[in-house]
């Protein structure tokens, strides 16, 4: 986490207006300063090891400049809804007290939050961020390499050797390249991106109306995210959370995803 702050505070900027030639000096700062935060815990795990549950003023400060910087990176990297709604659930938490009964609890101080969210691993550090680290990172690396090396172009042209002398061939080599490359990246915002620089142009060279090629090659890359074997994180998670070996998951999303690729072809 400490990695992926510093870089997401280098590599998106505030605002749309904002400066993409050089990274100003506040970022910078807000970059190492996010970095410290998330790596306090295995800088001094030995000393949290030994108090556990009583943080001391400062680890309250880390912890919440932490959470107010992993927002913000949320919101600079995914977009402002993510950012909103883990901000709801954070006044949820303080402002349970002051909730209608259905939905009321006595709240939490601010000690008991910073220690929960950020200096254990029930919160920030919990079963997702392990997964990610773990598991997802070396998938997506994975893709990522093979994607460099040729790959997503190679399936492009796999596909439209296979189709491309059929009728409405560009959109059915569409469907097929997304459905090969949704099996490396896991991805469908790669899998689109990737796929539809090349497809979208031809089909619409062919005759299709821009707003249809962009609706096949959005279908056909949501698609590839359960597509085998490497899916999105969703899968990841699942085969954490539910204690199902991965390899279980996806022999049983091995057929509704080729169903889905066999509809959206014909």
């Amino acid at each position: 986490l400490a990695l992926g702050l510093f870089l997401a505070y280098l590599a998106y900027p505030f605002g749309r207006r904002s400066s993409r030639a050089s990274v100003p000096p506040l970022d910078w700062a807000l970059a190492a300063a996010a970095a410290f935060c998330a790596a306090y815990l295995f800088l001094f795990y030995r000393e949290l090891s030994t108090r556990p549950g009583e943080p001391t003023a400062f680890e309250i400060a880390v912890a919440v400049t932490g959470m107010l910087l992993l927002l913000e990176a949320t919101r600079r990297v995914v977009g402002p809804p993510m950012a909103i709604i883990a901000g709801l659930m954070l006044v949820y938490a303080f402002a349970g007290a002051y909730m209608p009964d259905a939905i009321a609890h006595k709240g939490v101080s601010l000690s008991k939050a910073a220690s929960h969210y950020w200096l254990t691993t029930e919160g920030v550090f919990g079963v997702a961020l392990g997964v990610s680290a773990s598991y997802i990172f070396l998938f997506v690396l994975f893709g990522g390499l093979l994607e460099k090396a040729g790959a997503g172009s190679y399936f492009i042209k796999v596909a439209y050797a296979l189709l491309g002398h059929l009728r409405g061939g560009p959109a059915k080599a569409a469907v097929v390249s997304s459905g090969l490359m949704g099996m490396i990246s896991g991805s469908s915002v790669a899998n689109v991106v990737t796929c539809g620089t090349f497809t979208i142009p031809l089909m619409k060279r062919v005759g299709y109306t821009p707003e249809k090629a962009g609706a096949i090659e959005a279908a056909a890359g949501v698609d590839g995210q359960i597509m085998p074997p490497v899916m999105g994180a969703a899968a990841f998670l699942m085969a954490e959370y539910v204690g199902v070996p991965y390899l279980e998951i996806v022999k049983n999303a091995a057929l509704p995803a080729a169903m889905s690729y066999i509809a959206l072809f014909y």
